[in-house]
């Protein structure tokens, strides 16, 4: 089992010293990864239902910082050397996805291979509405950002004809270190916890991480996965299933024993932590309670 640390970039301690601070503590505490949340702008007085509460509110201040993920990642690849650095998520049709494949393909290559790239279609309209990419094909964006960022890593010459982009011949090097059966790719995690979102990481994900499953209800999503990738002639088994946040040792054990390989500790749930202090405390009490049972 790997255990992330979740909810990293945000508020306070996602500043320079603090997030180097807590990232080199997660990492000797025995921490696989970290992973960061994703908006260029969150619109004041957004309608927009927030599909991981009850009341369909964003659930932190939207005036903290949450820096951009993959330049933040950037920094902490450089100040750790196991940890590695995983978006949950990245909204990735609001990216163009050839500058991104470029991007991802750099930190990749400059972190040894240490890049997880989690991506989803987004929920807040708004956000696509100033950046001026249609809500309503976020969908079919995201489908085929993938198809093109695994062109341009695996190919010489990346040649791609699709409904948003065309390219022929395009050469874009460096490759990434990272190999998905042999082949040059950063590995990609489909989040979003839905039917839809399962059946897309059936069909295209190297992973799934749907953000709020609990033991009860990530069996059904997980179902749906494996029958997804058979339909589609791919091996069920090689689809990595990351739980959402853990809170106590038992849910951890189920999750496992539903065949999923990544369990997270929610750095900033329930509350923000503002302090190193207390974010520390939280991390060595997942450490005690829950990752040093696992051997």
């Amino acid at each position: 089992m790997h255990f992330g640390l979740r909810y990293c970039n945000m508020g306070p301690l996602a500043a320079r010293g603090p997030a180097i601070e807590i990232a080199r503590f997660a990492e000797e505490a025995g921490f696989e990864s970290l992973w960061t949340i994703e908006h260029v702008v969150i619109p004041a007085g957004y309608q927009s239902a927030y599909p991981y509460s009850d009341d369909g509110r964003f659930g932190w201040p939207e005036n903290l910082d949450y820096p951009d993920p993959l330049m933040w990642m950037a920094v902490l690849a450089g100040a750790t050397t196991t940890l590695k650095l995983g978006s949950a998520v990245l909204i990735l049709p609001q990216r163009n996805p050839l500058v991104l494949a470029k991007e991802c393909a750099t930190l990749d290559a400059m972190s040894d291979g240490r890049l997880l790239l989690g991506v989803g279609v987004g929920w807040l309209e708004e956000e696509f509405d100033a950046l001026g990419v249609p809500f309503e094909e976020r969908a079919a964006r995201t489908d085929e950002a993938i198809e093109i960022m695994r062109c341009l890593w695996a190919d010489e010459e990346a040649s791609f004809d699709g409904r948003f982009h065309s390219f022929d011949r395009a050469l874009m090097f460096p490759k990434p270190i990272s190999r998905i059966e042999g082949t040059p790719a950063v590995p990609l995690i489909i989040g979003g916890h839905s039917k839809i979102a399962a059946r897309r990481a059936g069909r295209l994900g190297d992973g799934f991480f749907p953000a709020r499953a609990t033991p009860e209800d990530l069996g059904p999503l997980v179902d749906v996965v494996r029958a997804t990738a058979l339909d589609h002639g791919r091996n069920p088994d090689s689809i990595e299933i990351t739980a959402g946040s853990v809170y106590d040792y038992d849910a951890a054990r189920k999750f496992e024993d539903m065949g999923a390989a990544r369990v997270m500790c929610p750095l900033n749930l329930p509350d923000l932590i503002t302090d190193l202090d207390t974010a520390k405390r939280k991390i060595t009490g997942f450490v005690d309670g829950i990752m040093s049972r696992f051997g």
